[in-house]
């Protein structure tokens, strides 16, 4: 067997005659499952839209990385769960991307990468305006 060939791997709703195949490196192609079984299922539209989602999915986790901070004189049991709601939510989603990339299509990595890039962007640019507004 190639080693840019996928390998057959047995899924969950899969029979014996239809087996999923499951990618051991990168590749190009609409052809990929993300996240759940027939999905996208080989369709453009939902390619590009699943492309769109984990676009989003990155940046959210970006910008719960900074959120929220803890206020002067707030009530310390509510904060901490408030952060700590926010911190497992964001785990939430890192995973969800994580497993997004472990499909190894290029497109979903790429989109990925600069879904962080520009949430990181976002977030810095506004902590900059913050201390351009409210000089030290």
């Amino acid at each position: 067997m190639s080693h840019d060939m996928p390998m057959p791997m047995p899924m969950p709703n899969a029979t014996m005659n239809h087996m999923a195949m499951m990618h051991m490196t990168f590749f190009w192609g609409k052809d990929v499952i993300m996240l759940f079984n027939d999905w996208p299922n080989g369709k453009l539209g939902m390619y590009i839209s699943g492309l769109l989602f984990v676009f989003v999915l990155a940046v959210a986790v970006e910008f719960f990385s900074v959120f929220p901070t803890i206020k002067t004189g707030a009530n310390p049991f509510v904060s901490g769960l408030t952060q700590t709601s926010v911190y497992g939510l964001r785990m939430a989603l890192a995973y969800i991307v994580m497993l997004s990339v472990m499909s190894y299509n290029l497109g979903v990595f790429i989109f990925v990468v600069v879904g962080h890039a520009v949430g990181f962007f976002l977030v810095k640019y506004r902590a900059a305006l913050k201390t351009k507004d409210n000089p030290v």
